[in-house]
């Protein structure tokens, strides 16, 4: 019974020839011939009995009619079209940039991609690239140095012009992040410095999204704390990849429960005992409106010098980097009058 072609893939390729086709079917097991109309095809390869690739010979522009050759007799005909072949034209890259290891997958829109043999990054050729059709080609970028890289692909009319520009982007690198210490609630901005930190398109809190970001310079991102708890390393990414972590943490919030003593006089001087939890990292201790020196004893103890004031009841809270603990009450004494 003679071979039997079902598909032709591609199914069209420029008249210089040189397309490699796939014919897929039956029967091809000891076929001595492919042609393209009348011409043999340049080569071909029996790859199973359902399987004959082959390589186009050279032929006018137009629709030509595709056989195998059989003993047991020829095969139906197929279609394939010879194309006039054009310079390549690359008029867009998307996206237009990734990292400098190479790896992101392009999609280059233009004229002329039919017959593609090659695409050049920077003259570093594509890790590998599909052939969509004559107007689009998907490529895989390779590794490649920081800054604009020419795009080229080409064809057997030619190469395309160095019009098409490719921008590998360094890896960001952070160095600090200021403050490394915010309350669970959310809320504070942290100065990021670092490398490498344009165009970034996230900061990150562990797993979460910053709540929001600014980026201030290449060196610097201005970024605000999520909600969170424990330890939260911060990373930034950038058309270059994600960053190294920093160090972020969250603070849990202080409380007060105790003051003693709870009252003393108007002149300063009373040395206060502060008791209560997550007290360690205190950057403030207030009377009323008046802050005062104090010492951090411990996690839940700290001595404060009472500031003087006028006779009356003031409020004294802590201000730790997990944010003000509610007040408890201090009392002045009016001194004895005479």
């Amino acid at each position: 019974m003679p071979p039997t072609i079902n598909t032709i893939n591609p199914s069209q390729g420029p008249t210089t020839g040189g397309t490699t086709v796939t014919l897929t079917g039956t029967g091809m097991t000891g076929s001595t011939a492919v042609r393209f109309g009348s011409t043999n095809a340049t080569s071909f390869t029996i790859n199973s009995a359902t399987q004959i690739t082959a390589v186009s010979p050279p032929r006018a522009a137009g629709a030509t009619a595709v056989t195998v050759v059989n003993p047991t007799g020829n095969s139906n005909p197929v279609t394939f079209t010879y194309v006039m072949a054009q310079v390549p034209v690359v008029t867009g890259v998307t996206p237009g940039n990734g990292p400098t290891s190479g790896g992101t997958s392009v999609t280059l829109t233009g004229t002329g991609f039919t017959g593609a043999t090659t695409v050049s990054f920077a003259g570093a050729p594509a890790m590998s690239f599909t052939v969509n059709s004559a107007t689009q080609i998907t490529a895989v970028t390779p590794a490649g140095n920081a800054g604009a890289a020419v795009v080229t692909v080409t064809t057997p009319g030619g190469t395309s012009a160095p019009d098409a520009f490719f921008f590998y982007a360094a890896p960001p690198v952070l160095s600090s992040a200021e403050p490394a210490q915010g309350p669970a609630a959310g809320g504070t901005t942290v100065t990021l410095t670092g490398s490498n930190l344009l165009n970034a398109s996230n900061v990150r809190f562990g797993n979460i999204n910053a709540v929001s970001f600014t980026v201030v310079s290449a060196t610097q991102i201005a970024a605000v704390a999520p909600p969170g708890s424990g330890s939260s390393p911060i990373t930034v990414i950038t058309p270059g990849g994600t960053s190294n972590p920093v160090a972020f943490s969250y603070a849990a919030a202080p409380t007060l429960t105790a003051l003693a003593p709870t009252n003393g006089p108007t002149s300063a001087g009373t040395v206060v005992t502060l008791i209560g939890t997550n007290l360690s990292t205190a950057s403030a201790v207030v009377f009323g409106v008046t802050a005062a020196p104090f010492t951090v004893v411990s996690d839940t103890q700290i001595t404060a010098v009472a500031p003087a004031g006028a006779a009356g009841s003031v409020t004294v809270t802590v201000t730790t980097a997990g944010g003000t603990s509610p007040g408890l009450t201090y009392t002045r004494n009016a001194p004895p009058g005479i």
